[in-house]
């Protein structure tokens, strides 16, 4: 690709070099030769210098200048951002709107035929008409509605025409659906008979569901539409329709205009009042002719008076842009054929009028000369797809972020995704945006309080005696128990068992352990005394009530309770050296269960 670039780079330079340097050719041998030969001296010193600079031209010229010219041809920047790909205002191309719309007529003559007349005053001042008949099925005698938003040309012109005398209280109506928010700068009608006496311009911004006053014209305003002619437009005011008498002169020779600038006398910045965004905004638009223009002898019975009035438009044409809400540079028809924005700043919708999906860390705004209020993707770690605006946290956050990520995925929690769930915590080897960025927590479910762990760190919550980042050991100083409430138990050292010596025990500590022995005793006897008196009483008793068993049976009784005291015995020897076996064994060891 590079050897393509500079291969036609420099054919284009070495074209070029004939008038930069006129009087030199450049050959195959590089060799630059003066057309007028006049010394021997004077070429070579030329060729030289001629030749070093064709060097410059056919090498540099093509790796600097020439494919950045190149480059700018092929990628042409977007009006949406700049030379540094930074966001701005952009607005949509200013279009005819009306062009090529249909235009739906409450009355067109036509069908059936009718007669109409045409009216002019000649020099004594009287009224002479022509008549001429209208019929839809003749192409050369029908006036439809489509003739208003064609190519219009002055030398053949077409034009729209009502059935004869519709009058007040009766009205015609013209209706314009744009199909999609345009906002409009101007309406244009151009007439082929009188302009009417009475006539409104209404639009609509709900595709013909309701209908809003945008400019009244009459003779009488008052009397017509209520309203005083030449009204103060001021702030308090901005969206009332105006009402003008200066447009009312009957003038029957045709071709008159009447023009609506939709911003004229309404002081206000238009890039910083969203008031007059809405007013210039409108996705159909109506004429309501109110009142014909007569000459007042339309009920005087003369042949074809009545005739001569009707309503009669050439061209009618709308000057707009898309509503794109400056982030959108153009429009284009969808799969549907509707018009839409081609929507640029992470915007989406028609109109531009929304934020796209996962865009919307700050409010959607219609975009200033300032700032192009771009939307911002939510920063959400790669860990979620959705994501909702909330403009209490945009506003505590200090007008910066508002966006909150919606049911986080690989256990991360938060209004950002950037923490861990309970259960888990944060595994600092990987970051953030990372799959297995959250570790769950692997608490010891005996040794630790409760399953969760410290966050950050993965720390557990232990027990008493419990030690270790999951709570699976015993700390110094404590011994496994087989407790579930407590795994471990101090080990308190006891002063008075003393360590036995290896040599040979001497009569001191030999004569302390006789006398525990003796000490025990005692305590052993008095017991046996009880249990022995115990049972002579309940003898006696049984001598009394003559229940006493024969001197056999109580030795048999005797014998059997002596067997099973001495099975008990050995059973809890037995217990007692292997617990002692087991402590030593484990004390400060993890656990296993």
């Amino acid at each position: 690709m590079y050897t393509t670039t500079t291969t036609t780079t420099a054919a284009a330079a070495a074209a070029m070099l004939p008038s930069l340097l006129p009087g030199l050719r450049c050959g195959r041998s590089d060799v630059c030769v003066t057309s007028h030969r006049k010394t021997m001296a004077s070429r070579c010193v030329l060729r030289s210098l001629y030749v070093g600079l064709l060097l410059w031209v056919c090498y540099a010229l093509p790796i600097t200048l020439a494919d950045r010219i190149m480059d700018d041809q092929a990628t042409a920047p977007n009006s949406c951002y700049d030379s540094l790909n930074k966001p701005k205002m952009c607005v949509a191309e200013f279009v005819n709107v009306a062009y090529g719309k249909e235009v739906v007529a409450s009355s067109t003559c036509g069908t059936p035929p009718s007669r109409y007349c045409k009216s002019s005053v000649d020099s004594d001042g009287k009224v002479v008409r022509n008549c001429f008949t209208c019929d839809a099925e003749h192409p050369k005698r029908r006036h439809p509605a489509s003739y208003l938003t064609d190519n219009n040309n002055s030398n053949n012109l077409t034009c729209w025409m009502s059935e004869p005398f519709v009058q007040y209280p009766k009205n015609v109506t013209l209706k314009l659906s744009l199909g999609k928010k345009y906002e409009l700068t101007y309406i244009l009608l151009q007439f082929c008979s009188a302009k009417p006496d009475s006539m409104a311009i209404y639009k609509s911004m709900d595709f013909g569901r309701s209908w809003i006053p945008f400019q009244y014209y009459s003779r009488n305003c008052i009397k017509m539409y209520g309203k005083k002619p030449g009204v103060v437009i001021t702030k308090a005011n901005q969206q009332e329709a105006l009402c003008s008498n200066v447009h009312s002169n009957i003038n029957t020779s045709g071709g008159t205009r009447v023009a609506f600038n939709t911003l004229e006398n309404r002081p206000a910045d238009f890039d910083n009042s969203p008031v007059l965004w809405d007013w210039v905004t409108a996705t159909d638009i109506m004429f309501v002719f109110d009142k014909l223009s007569t000459f007042g002898d339309e009920n005087s019975g003369e042949v074809g008076a009545r005739e001569s009035y009707y309503y009669s438009l050439s061209n009618l044409a709308v000057g707009g842009r898309c509503k794109c809400n400056g982030h959108a540079s153009s429009c284009s028809k969808n799969s549907d054929g509707q018009t839409v924005c081609n929507c640029q700043h992470n915007t989406a919708g028609d109109s531009c009028e929304r934020c796209k999906t996962f865009h919307f860390d700050i409010p959607w705004s219609r975009a200033t000369e300032q700032n192009a209020k771009e939307c911002v993707r939510c920063k959400c770690n790669q860990h979620a797809r959705k994501c909702h605006f909330n403009r209490e946290i945009y506003i505590l956050s200090g007008y910066k972020s508002g966006g909150i990520c919606v049911k986080c995925r690989h256990h991360t929690d938060g209004r950002k995704c950037n923490y861990c769930r309970p259960l888990y915590y944060r595994d600092h080897s990987k970051p953030i945006h990372h799959k297995k960025a959250c570790k769950g927590c692997q608490c010891h479910p005996v040794g630790s309080v409760r399953m969760t762990c410290n966050q950050t760190t993965g720390q557990c919550t232990c027990k008493e005696g419990v030690t270790g980042l999951s709570c699976n050991r015993c700390a110094e100083g404590y011994e496994q128990t087989q407790s579930t409430i407590a795994p471990c138990v101090r080990v308190e050292p006891d002063a008075d068992v003393q360590k036995p010596s290896q040599g040979r025990v001497s009569q001191k500590e030999s004569g302390k352990r006789k006398n525990n022995n003796k000490t025990r005793r005692p305590d052993r006897l008095s017991r046996r005394k009880k249990k022995r008196k115990k049972k002579k009483k309940k003898n006696k008793d049984r001598k009394k009530n003559g229940t006493r068993k024969s001197q056999k049976g109580r030795k048999k009784k005797r014998k059997n309770k002596g067997n099973k005291n001495k099975v008990i015995r050995g059973r809890d020897r037995k217990r007692k050296t292997f617990r002692k076996n087991r402590k030593t064994k484990y004390t400060a060891a993890t656990f296993r269960l």
